[in-house]
């Protein structure tokens, strides 16, 4: 089975939804779900894009700023990794997934070595 990332886009900013303990729990019954399909690897949700630090590569130094990469208004403020057959599975977990937290989701394989 080939593994594959599920990336939740929020908005950059702004407050979380009215009916977030809803969507938790709704996360969690399909987290439960994938994981009784032998889809789920792991998952995890991201503190906001201001606490990140980006380090670059300059010749022989490294170059160390604070806040995010990429400014726009959707940042990755979550992801999932399952396990799935081929893409169409894939695709069929992360339907689900937008359905539970009503974003976008990115789906990517994750390459192999």
């Amino acid at each position: 089975m080939k593994q594959y990332l599920l990336s939740i886009y929020q908005p950059a900013e702004g407050d979380p939804p009215d009916n977030l303990d809803e969507i938790m729990r709704d996360l969690e019954t399909l987290n439960d779900e994938m994981r009784a399909a032998g889809a789920w690897v792991f998952a995890a949700g991201l503190y906001p894009p201001s606490t990140a630090t980006v380090l670059r590569a300059t010749g022989s130094e490294v170059l160390v700023t604070d806040g995010p990469f990429a400014e726009g208004k959707e940042q990755i403020g979550g992801f999932t990794v399952i396990r799935a057959e081929d893409l169409d599975a894939a695709l069929e977990w992360a339907g689900r997934l937008a359905q539970v937290v009503a974003l976008p989701i990115e789906v990517r394989p994750v390459q192999e070595r």
